[in-house]
């Protein structure tokens, strides 16, 4: 009835509040049926409904700069900023980004995917306003899951202290991915539930309002300064407060009338504030409402019945790691498990279920995760941290100085490594094994199917030291899990013969080496194919073998190229003083865009018939 005709904010403030409300509806629908068919992110962007149409109805965008923290709550932002009938295709290759992007419109004024960067880039942002003397605003909007990430608190202390003209919303819905956690949860809880606070401030202003305007006018303004004193003696804390913000709130997030009034006053308030509003993750959509969690990211569903319509009958790398930690940890004590906010995500939701005592959930913390570990490691302990790929460039100081360094035994699980698929380049793994091969004292392994997964695993449990362990998003081979095995340390494995050439994999891409190069024999090309195993100590035995044996040699990874498992074999061939030729198949020197996995797999030839095609023309010419 009215989304149909809002092309743009201006639009959109033509509408009167009741009308408001009905649109925060027709949005809502719209998000549904698209995520339902492409899968993304349903929970969050549902539960911003409401303050994104009062945001863009208020404010003087894409004047104003509006930074949305980690971008998954923005869909309705998409629709209502001219991309409304392009909509269909976000998370699609080629198609709109699932989060905000600076090349795809002017109301994206910052590409965001991960958490806790709004405060410091809208402060950025102010502080460029303030140098070139123009007047426009700035606003982040940040869950209660992403303040918990130490650049958040970074840029909350520096804004408190220049003082900046900006505004802070805290979109408070009790959860990050999972339920939040930690201290700082505990305290936005004991906000939200002093009613007597919020009663008494409503109930004050409800009477003053109802005063002859000359009387009620002028005591408003005095109670507007005087809320500090009031706020100080019912809430406690007001740590926002303490770092000099003016704070406002907590208030409705759905109420629309309400968020628009407070806006429209503070707006242009001097100096730092700081609006803390409370939602429903996944509001509107009756199964997200009651389980946030598993709508927070879903695939293709059916919208009727909540029901996803992806087929799993074969586990997944994260359901391999997560139940054979749990099978470890049965007969070792000094197992502990650690995630950064993703129990789900990362298959440690197992774990936690059995061994509560021995789970630790830091919250959006990937930094903290990693020394915290390291922490325990120096005492004994044998913590395993399973983070996805994307998110652990954000915690490298801590894999070099805090683990690496000491040569403490941590364990580092690399989920989601490789092409990751439709959330596109901030949630792709491409670089771990470039950014981790060149650390001293550390093994880099990848395994080749899930069962050399399981095997090592229960491996990095035995090496005196720490471990990374990458393996990508999504199904396995459906190998059979039975016996798994240790692996000695720094051997590769030859698991198909051949005379005319090798096929050097890490990973998954070494079963896929092996798949390819059992179609080519049937062409009559013999390929030896390696599985290396290990980038970090390398097989050098077996692959300098591999150089005297064959003139020709295909290494293989998903990866990129520059400083990758490819880049390690031509050094080894280079020492060597080795003359073969070496074609590296990787991924390249770019941010590759969004796409299923299997998509880009193909267009970037990392699939079984790009590897076909590649051997063809390599060995046979």
């Amino acid at each position: 009835m009215y989304l149909e005709k809002i092309n743009s904010p201006d639009d959109l403030k033509k509408l009167e509040i009741d009308q408001l409300v009905i649109l925060a509806r027709e949005v809502r629908d719209k998000i549904i049926a698209v995520i339902s068919r492409n899968g993304g992110h349903l929970a969050p962007s549902l539960g911003t409904v409401e303050l994104t149409i009062a945001l863009h109805y208020v404010l003087d965008t894409p004047r104003d700069k509006l930074v949305w923290d980690v971008g998954h709550q923005a869909y309705a932002h998409k629709i209502l900023t001219g991309r409304r009938e392009q909509f269909d295709t976000v998370r699609t290759h080629g198609g709109l980004s699932g989060f905000p992007k600076r090349a795809e419109s002017p109301y994206d004024n910052f590409d965001t995917g991960h958490a806790s960067t709004s405060i410091s880039a809208a402060l950025g942002m102010a502080c460029a306003r303030d140098l070139t003397g123009e007047d426009f605003r700035t606003v982040a909007v940040i869950g209660d899951g992403s303040l918990t990430g130490g650049l958040a608190f970074e840029g909350l202390n520096h804004a408190g202290q220049l003082k900046k003209n900006m505004l802070v919303i805290l979109n408070d819905n009790r959860m990050a991915i999972s339920k939040r956690v930690g201290a700082l949860g505990q305290y936005l809880t004991r906000i939200t539930t002093a009613p007597a606070y919020t009663s008494f401030e409503k109930n004050l202003w409800d009477i003053l309002g109802r005063l002859p305007a000359n009387i009620g006018g002028p005591l408003r303004v005095a109670f507007r300064r005087l809320r500090q004193g009031f706020k100080n003696l019912i809430v406690p804390g007001l740590t926002f407060e303490e770092l000099g913000y003016h704070y406002e709130g907590p208030i409705d997030g759905h109420d629309i009338a309400a968020l628009v009034d407070i806006l429209r006053r503070i707006k242009d308030q001097p100096g730092p504030t700081f609006l803390h509003i409370l939602t429903v993750k996944g509001k509107g959509y009756e199964p997200a409402e009651e389980d946030a969690e598993k709508y927070h990211g879903v695939g293709a569903f059916d919208p009727e019945t909540g029901d996803s319509l992806s087929c799993k009958n074969i586990c997944s790398y994260t359901e391999v790691f997560g139940k054979s930690l749990v099978e470890l940890a049965k007969t070792d004590q000094k197992i502990v498990a650690i995630t950064a906010a993703m129990p789900e995500g990362t298959g440690l939701d197992y774990f936690r279920s059995v061994f509560p005592d021995r789970f630790f959930d830091v919250g959006i913390a990937e930094q903290h995760a990693l020394t915290f570990a390291a922490g325990l490691a120096a005492q004994g302990f044998k913590p395993v941290v399973a983070i996805y790929s994307t998110f652990l460039q954000r915690g490298y100081d801590q894999i070099i100085h805090d683990i690496a360094l000491q040569k403490l035994p941590v364990i580092i699980a690399i989920d989601r490594a490789g092409l990751v698929g439709e959330d596109g380049p901030t949630h792709h793994g491409p670089f771990d094994l470039s950014f981790l091969r060149c650390i001293p004292n550390l093994t880099v392994m990848a395994p080749r199917d899930e069962w050399e997964l399981a095997s090592m695993l229960r491996t990095a449990l035995q090496i005196k030291g720490p471990v990374t362990i990458r393996y990508p998003r999504g199904p396995g081979f459906g190998v059979s899990l039975n016996n798994p095995e240790l692996i000695t340390l720094g051997k590769a494995e030859i698991t198909r013969p051949g005379r005319d050439g090798a096929l050097l994999g890490i990973g998954i891409m070494s079963t896929i080496a092996r798949q390819a190069a059992e179609e080519l024999a049937k062409e009559g090309l013999e390929l030896e194919v390696v599985n290396a195993r290990f980038v970090k100590p390398l097989d050098e035995e077996t692959i300098n073998g591999l150089f005297k044996r064959h003139k020709k040699i295909v290494t293989l990874e998903e990866n990129v190229r520059n400083g990758g498992f490819g880049s390690t074999v031509m050094e080894l061939a280079e020492a060597g003083g080795l003359s073969c030729q070496i074609k590296i198949l990787s991924l390249p020197d770019e941010f590759i865009e969004a796409g299923s996995r299997n998509k880009l797999l193909e267009i970037y030839r990392l699939d079984r018939s790009g590897v076909i095609k590649l051997a063809r023309d390599f060995f046979v010419r």
